[in-house]
């Protein structure tokens, strides 16, 4: 039977490219400033999504009032230095306090051997760190040490450690080399990982413990246990579930999620094939509550959360929520070289229902030339031009070739597998 007259005609659609692109951002910031001397803490700190958490906490939330400045400028692909002058907004000579930190690593990709140096006048010390590792026999060392300043614990002259690493397992210990009398080990840990689970114990005790058999006092342990599920690239889901018991009365519970969203391109400077754009969302938050029946005066009790979004290579926002203040972040990233960073913080007291404003600007030349390119190792299975062009329909799924990550960059690659 023929069509009626009149009757609209199908639109005819044009074959979708033969390879859809999707553009791969690299991550806002790396690597990050905490995870470059990890070697030089027990496992267990960096263990159980604590860098994570700390990062999305801490990162670019400006004290209010104050205005900060950072720059970070590498001399080789081995050392750099990093100096940061923060300022209040009185402008009161008094109040500008600064930081300098000279660091260098053995292999500019690999933070396990490193050596920085520490010079405060906030705290007014120079502080010497080091760390070595050597990954075919799973032993390290690493060492602190106050050249100058202010040493009122026997902690603060010095701390040296030894450590044991695998894929599945991390155990080591730190000492003080030069304890006051009474003064015991200043900690050690073990941690280990089967699976998707990870356990471990820590000891740390309370500065300046007379006690005489410390190890059995419940004071000094820590244990926490945790399950992730995803792997550590940022182009890989990542959720890791955390319940710490700390000194046996704090009962911590965290939980950090990180996502990898793609989302539609409406750019006209794009090529045609690029379609999407890939985003990375991070959302966190952490209780820390008394589990003993008789709670003192002051409570520890602690709730938090918070999220960011990191739309491109240029913008970023954050928002953090506590029991008593809240913020939100705005930071810019410049696209040329050495790149500058202008963030916004609003930081709103909920108790006295004021609203203050902190400021910052970074100038950096530590990283890699920043790249925003159509990665053709991620393609789009089931591509087609509605989605193409309105970015509406069901998210295709999308797949790495090689099923590898060795050929993308260091930034977007999982981390190493040693704990």
């Amino acid at each position: 039977m023929g069509k009626a007259t009149g009757q609209a005609q199908p639109r005819k659609e044009r074959p979708p490219p033969k390879e859809s692109m999707v553009l791969v951002p690299p991550l806002f910031d790396y690597p990050p400033i905490a995870a470059r001397t990890r070697m030089s803490v027990p496992a267990y700190e960096v263990m159980f999504g604590k860098l994570s958490l700390q990062n999305l906490f801490e990162d670019y939330f400006d004290q209010s009032g104050n205005m900060t400045s950072r720059i970070m400028l590498k001399a080789d692909p081995h050392a750099d230095l990093i100096a940061t002058v923060s300022a209040a907004a009185d402008k009161k000579c008094g109040n500008v306090k600064g930081d300098a930190l000279f660091h260098w690593q053995k292999e500019s990709d690999d933070p396990h051997t490193f050596v920085n140096l520490l010079v405060s006048t906030s705290n007014p010390m120079w502080q010497l760190r080091s760390s070595a590792y050597y990954p075919e026999y799973g032993i390290g060392a690493f060492g602190t040490l106050q050249l100058m300043g202010n040493r009122v614990r026997s902690e603060e002259s010095g701390v040296v450690g030894l450590r044991y690493g695998s894929e599945s397992i991390s155990l080591g210990a730190s000492f003080v080399p030069f304890p006051l009398s009474g003064v015991v080990p200043y900690g050690a840990w073990l941690v280990g990982r089967k699976g998707n689970l990870s356990a471990g114990v820590q000891y740390k005790p309370l500065s300046g413990n007379k006690n005489t058999m410390p190890f059995t006092d419940p004071e000094n342990w820590n244990c926490a246990i945790s399950y992730s599920v995803g792997s550590t690239s940022p182009l890989s889901p990542l959720s890791t579930f955390t319940l710490e018991l700390a000194r046996s009365k704090q009962l911590t519970t965290s939980f950090y999620q990180h996502m990898v969203v793609q989302r539609g391109v409406k750019n006209p400077s794009e090529d045609k094939e690029v379609v999407e754009i890939t985003n990375y969302i991070d959302f966190g938050l952490e209780f820390t509550g008394r589990i003993d029946k008789d709670k003192p005066e002051n409570d520890n009790s602690l709730f938090q959360l918070a999220a960011s979004w990191q739309v491109n290579k240029n913008f970023l926002l954050k928002g953090k929520l506590g029991p008593s203040k809240s913020s939100v972040v705005l930071a810019l990233k410049s696209w040329w070289r050495p790149s500058f960073t202008f963030s916004i913080t609003a930081v709103n007291d909920h108790s006295k229902g004021t609203t203050s404003f902190g400021f910052g600007i970074r100038t950096e030349d530590l990283r890699q030339p920043s790249y925003q390119r159509a990665d053709p190792n991620y393609i789009m299975l089931t591509p087609n031009m509605e989605h193409s062009s309105q970015g509406a329909g069901e998210r295709p799924v999308f797949q790495a070739r090689s099923g590898s990550y060795d050929h993308l960059p260091t930034d977007l690659r999982p981390i190493d597998r040693i704990m």
